[in-house]
């Protein structure tokens, strides 16, 4: 793995840890939901409000680029 493609690992886990945890304390609190429900619940909404982070090989070289459903097209990150 490259660095870029470590880097782009560790951006994806730390987005879904943040908001997993946020998610999972916000169901939990504020829902009735029991057992299983409440981290099954909170790892689909964390993988899908989550941005997604990939490294690319273009011909300038190896790039970072970033989706989210909040933003329109793809974000190139330094």
């Amino acid at each position: 793995m490259t660095k870029l493609q470590i880097r782009a690992f560790l951006y994806q886990l730390g987005c879904f840890a943040i908001l997993f945890i946020s998610a999972r304390y916000v169901v939990e609190r504020f829902t009735n939901l029991t057992s299983f429900w409440i981290p099954l619940t909170a790892f689909v909404i964390g993988t899908l409000l989550a941005p997604k982070f990939q490294s690319v090989k273009t011909k300038d070289g190896e790039k970072l680029f970033m989706k989210w459903i909040f933003m329109k097209g793809i974000k190139e990150i330094g």
